[in-house]
């Protein structure tokens, strides 16, 4: 063995913090942007908010100077930036992306296809206001009143007018209260306080309180919870029933049901007694929910003994309960709030991309450090360099991030501007790929450009990656969207006939007659994307 020299030629990447820096804030969200920028702002002094009309150095600038005319493939009339502040036409809102409801759980199983029915018709549930009498039972201990009023206290004080204040003869505006904003437990156990329960009634029912999942039904059986608990309490199955009756007569109507049935059937029961057709509807929620899930109207029929016009004002009562009484509680506190990057605008028969320039951080450099970096480059001053020079980094960096957005927006616009005049039906296949030759930049940067960045269209507000989609062939050559064969298969299942609803197979058919060539699991796969159910479940009287 011996030492020796070798030269070798080698290519690899190297990341410069810059351009790592500049990586990371692309794919952020704007929330998440703007929590970096916090972030850094804490630990840069040199970094600081600035104004609409400043530049990075804090320094009056005119804005308009700044525009960039928009030079793209469909500007033949030569519409600049400028044209789009004036007026357009008003967005129609209601006309944006379909919320897709979220499929969640059968609460029973023999009922499973008709609660998630009743789930997709009880968007609003119906929730009927509890009374706020501070009554205090008699008969309790004063030990375990005391207690159990801790644990409520939190829960029963909600906003109310204060009671030293009046209110003006002059000024007789109403003051906004604050909602008090608690989930179903906190519901349950406010109004559980009011009751005049003993002791050991209101231990039982705080206990059972705690089994009831978000949808409201109790999901421990009554024997199991007997078992779990120490045989010196001498707890039977009999005192817990007597304890999830009271529960059961709580708001909301429904709370404490152990199964489909017997939510459907405690809100019957809450019914007036001169409902119609409350007798079948009670027999139907008892012993024939399965049925009335599979639409097997003919066997309904024939078990209530009644005409398909009875029938079906039984099944729109029915139809009419809320079978998860819990989730109007369930939903405070799992909103997902969005804000659009980009506006998209019709302009002189063109339609234009500009950003938010309310999402825009406005940075700038601190002008009180600045001048004493400019005083002092010696080298006690190479902390503030570091800084000034980090400052400056990440100015560029969102600089650059916004004009990257804008200029991919702007050529997804141009591609689906099919989709902005005409819908989803005109919504032409696209990949990533195609928009990343135009702007050469890598496919990747475009796959961060188009995660968590939504633009607003006169449609509604989309994420950039709405408009990619795969593409299938048609009879005549071309493709055509698979966003655009869904909206086909939704308008295909709007139109059609609710006694004798299409199976996959007649969809097939259908869209072979348009020239679209698709597959009958491809026809499955997409109708359930769309939450829409088979044809046997659509069925209707």
């Amino acid at each position: 063995m011996k030492q020796g020299l070798q030269l070798k030629f080698s290519q690899n990447l190297s990341l410069t913090p810059q351009l790592q820096q500049a990586i990371r804030l692309l794919q952020l969200s704007t929330l998440e942007l703007n929590q970096e920028i916090e972030l850094l702002m804490q630990t840069n002094p040199l970094l600081e908010r600035g104004d609409a009309g400043e530049d990075e150095y804090g320094n009056a600038v005119d804005n308009s100077a700044d525009e960039v005319t928009l030079n793209t493939s469909s500007n033949q009339d030569g519409a600049t930036r400028e044209d789009m502040n004036e007026p357009s036409q008003d967005y129609d809102q209601d006309g944006g992306q379909n919320d897709l409801q979220n499929n969640t759980q059968d609460i029973n199983h023999d009922g499973d296809v008709f609660s998630a029915e009743l789930s997709e018709r009880n968007v609003e549930s119906k929730q009927s206001e509890s009374t706020s009498t501070d009554s205090t039972p008699k008969d309790e201990p004063a030990d375990f009143q005391a207690e159990f009023n801790d644990e409520f206290d939190e829960f029963s004080n909600g906003s109310r007018w204060d009671e030293n204040s009046t209110p003006s003869d002059d000024d007789s505006d109403f003051r906004q209260q604050e909602t008090l904003q608690v989930n179903l437990r906190e519901h349950l156990l406010s109004q559980l306080k009011l009751m005049p329960l003993s002791e050991r009634d209101q231990t039982l029912t705080l206990l059972l309180v705690d089994s009831i999942n978000e949808d409201g039904y109790l999901i421990e059986a009554l024997e199991d919870i007997a078992e779990e608990m120490p045989l010196e309490l001498d707890i039977e199955v009999l005192e817990l029933l007597t304890a999830l009756r009271h529960i059961q007569h709580l708001d909301p109507i429904g709370v404490g049901a152990r199964n489909l049935s017997e939510c459907l059937l405690l809100q019957l029961e809450a019914l007036p007694k001169t409902t119609p057709n409350l007798a079948l509807a009670k027999l139907m929620a008892k012993q024939h929910l399965p049925a009335l899930g599979a639409r097997d109207f003919v066997k309904l029929r024939k078990e209530l003994g009644c005409d398909e016009a009875t029938l079906k004002n039984v099944q729109q009562l029915i139809i009419s309960l809320n079978p998860r009484p819990g989730s109007a509680f369930s939903i405070i506190g799992s909103e997902h709030f969005i804000q659009h990057e980009v506006i998209v605008k019709k302009v002189k028969g063109i339609w234009i991309a500009s950003l938010n320039d309310g999402v825009i951080p406005k940075l700038k450099i601190n002008q009180l450090y600045a001048s004493i970096l400019k005083r002092n480059r010696d080298s006690s001053s190479q902390y503030l360099q570091s800084q000034m020079q980090e400052a400056k980094w990440m100015i560029k960096n969102i600089q650059q991030r916004f004009s990257t957005i804008l200029r991919v927006s702007q050529a997804i616009t141009d591609r689906q501007r099919n989709f902005l005049e005409y819908g989803e039906v005109a919504m032409r296949p696209l990949v990533l790929r195609e928009i990343a030759d135009e702007l050469d930049l890598h496919e990747s940067t475009i796959s961060r450009v188009t995660t968590n960045k939504y633009m607003l269209t006169p449609r509604g507000i989309f994420e950039l990656k709405y408009f990619f989609g795969s593409s299938v062939a048609t009879d005549t050559g071309g493709t055509c969207s698979a966003t655009a064969i869904r909206a086909l298969i939704k308008q295909l299942v709007d139109q059609e006939n609710p006694k004798k609803p299409y199976s996959d197979n007649q969809i097939t058919e259908l869209l072979a007659k348009q020239g679209i060539v698709v597959a009958r699991r491809t026809i499955a796969k997409y109708r359930e994307s769309l939450n829409i159910a088979p044809a046997s479940l659509r069925k209707s009287l």
